[in-house]
C-alpha cells in the first residue's frame, strides 16, 4: 500500500473516517452462548467467499502441526464501588499497578476528588476499607490511588479484589450477571492483571480444546495485560505517524522455542487475538524480526502495508469502528475487504464485540504482501527485561 494516491492526497487506507461502519444496536452482544464453541465463526476464504461455521469447526479448520498462541492473562475483578467522606457515591477503575500498594486508576465522577482525600470501598458483607486518593492526573483523566500498606503485594490485592470488586465489562454490555466472574475469563486466564479479557480466547472450552490436541494442534501462551487502551477508539484522521499506547507483554524462552519448532515442522503459527498479534509482531520488530524471550512494553502500530514477521492466520472477534483493532485485522485481509466482511456478517446476524461472534482468517486468505517471509525465530538471544 502506498502512503498517498497522488500528490497530496492521503491514501485512505491512512484515513481514520475510512474504517467507520454502522452497527445495530442490536448485533452487540449482551450475553455469551454456551458452550462457549457455539458461538458462530465466519470463516474467510482466499477467494472472495466466506463460510458460516461455529467455533466448534475450528478443529477442521486448522492441521496437525499448527500452534495457537493464546493470551493468559487474567482479568482483575477492578470495578470498586467507593464513597467519600461527604456521603458521594465514587466508581473506580483500577487501570495499572505502580507499585508500593498504588494503582492508577478512572474514577467517575471525578472532578471534586483531591489528593489526601480518603475513599471507602465498600461490597456486600464486607467492611469499609479506606483507600488514599494519592495524586491526580488531570490531563490523562486519571487518579492515583493508594492501598493499605499491608495489603500491597500481588496476592493480597486480587484478594482484596476478589471481595470489593467487580469484573470490568464493557459499558455496552449492560448488566452484570454472577456468571460473568467465570464467564469473562479464558480457559487460558492464569496470570492476574487485565482490565479486559483478550476475548477471542473466550471461544475455547475444554471440549474444543481436547479436541484440538487430538488432531495435533498445538498451544502456546503468551501475557499481555489488557488495558482500556486496547479498544480506546484512534482520535485521528491522518493515520500516518499514528502512535498508540504501550502494553507490557512477557514472552518466555518455552513459547519462543514453541514458534521455531513450529516452523521446523512446517505448521502456521496462528494467533488466537489480537494481543497475541501484538505480542509477537511487537517483539520482533524491537529485535530485527526474531523472536527472544522478552518482559517490557510494546506499542507498535499493525495497520494496512504492515508486513507480518511471526502470525500467519488469526481467530478474532468483531471489533469496534475506528478503532486500532480494526486497522490490525485490515493490515492482514485489507480494509476494503474486511468492511465487506462485516457487512456480511451484520446481514447474517453475527454478534459483535467482547460476547460475540468471531471470525477466522487462515494464512491462506492472508494478503499476500503481508505474509511473513519463511526465516526461523532466533531462540539463542539470552532475554531482554525492561523493567521501568
Amino acid at each position: 500500500m502506498k502512503g498517498v494516491e497522488s500528490e497530496g492526497a492521503v491514501h485512505p487506507d491512512l484515513l481514520l473516517s475510512s474504517y467507520e461502519f454502522v452497527l445495530p444496536e442490536a448485533c452487540i452482544a449482551q450475553r455469551p452462548v454456551e458452550p462457549r464453541h457455539a458461538a458462530r465463526l465466519l470463516a474467510v476464504d482466499a477467494d472472495s467467499a466466506c463460510r458460516h461455521l461455529t467455533v466448534w469447526d475450528l478443529q477442521n479448520e486448522l492441521l496437525p502441526g499448527d500452534l495457537l498462541v493464546v493470551n493468559d492473562t487474567r482479568v482483575l475483578k477492578a470495578r470498586l464501588a467507593a464513597r467519600r467522606a461527604s456521603g458521594g457515591a465514587v466508581e473506580v477503575l483500577l487501570l495499572d499497578p505502580l507499585g508500593d500498594g498504588c494503582w492508577r486508576a478512572l474514577a467517575r465522577p471525578a472532578r471534586r476528588l483531591k489528593p489526601g482525600e480518603w475513599l471507602q470501598l465498600e461490597a456486600p458483607d464486607q467492611p469499609a476499607l479506606a483507600v488514599e486518593v494519592v495524586a491526580l492526573e488531570r490531563e490523562a483523566g486519571t487518579l492515583v490511588i493508594r492501598f493499605p500498606a499491608d495489603r500491597d503485594t500481588a496476592a493480597a490485592i486480587e484478594g482484596l479484589l476478589d471481595r470489593y470488586g467487580e469484573m470490568p465489562l464493557p459499558p455496552y454490555i449492560h448488566q452484570h450477571e454472577p456468571s460473568d466472574d467465570e464467564r469473562y475469563q479464558t480457559r487460558f486466564a492464569d496470570r492476574p492483571g487485565a482490565v479486559a479479557a483478550p476475548t477471542a480466547g473466550l471461544h475455547f472450552s475444554d471440549a474444543l480444546l481436547a479436541a484440538l490436541a487430538e488432531r495435533g494442534v498445538t498451544i502456546a501462551r503468551i501475557t499481555l495485560h489488557v488495558g482500556l487502551g486496547t479498544f480506546r477508539p484512534v482520535e485521528r484522521e491522518d493515520l500516518s505517524g499514528l502512535e498508540l499506547h504501550s502494553e507490557w507483554v512477557e514472552l518466555n524462552a518455552t513459547a519462543v522455542e514453541a514458534v521455531a519448532a513450529c516452523r521446523r515442522r512446517g505448521g502456521r503459527v496462528i494467533a488466537i487475538g489480537t494481543t497475541s498479534v501484538r505480542s509477537l509482531e511487537g517483539v520482533a520488530a524491537l529485535h530485527d524480526g526474531q523472536l527472544v524471550p522478552f518482559r517490557g512494553p510494546v506499542n507498535l502500530v499493525i495497520q494496512p502495508g504492515f508486513r507480518f514477521q511471526v502470525v500467519q492466520g488469526l481467530l478474532t472477534n468483531f471489533h469496534l469502528p475506528r478503532s486500532s483493532l480494526l486497522l490490525l485485522v485490515s493490515a492482514l485481509v485489507g480494509r476494503e475487504r474486511l468492511l465487506e466482511l462485516y457487512g456480511t456478517a451484520i446481514k447474517a446476524g453475527y454478534r459483535f464485540f467482547s460476547y460475540g461472534d468471531a471470525m477466522w482468517i487462515p494464512p491462506a486468505a492472508v494478503l499476500e504482501s503481508a505474509r511473513p517471509t519463511a526465516a526461523e525465530p532466533s531462540t539463542q538471544a539470552p532475554p531482554q527485561s525492561i523493567t521501568g
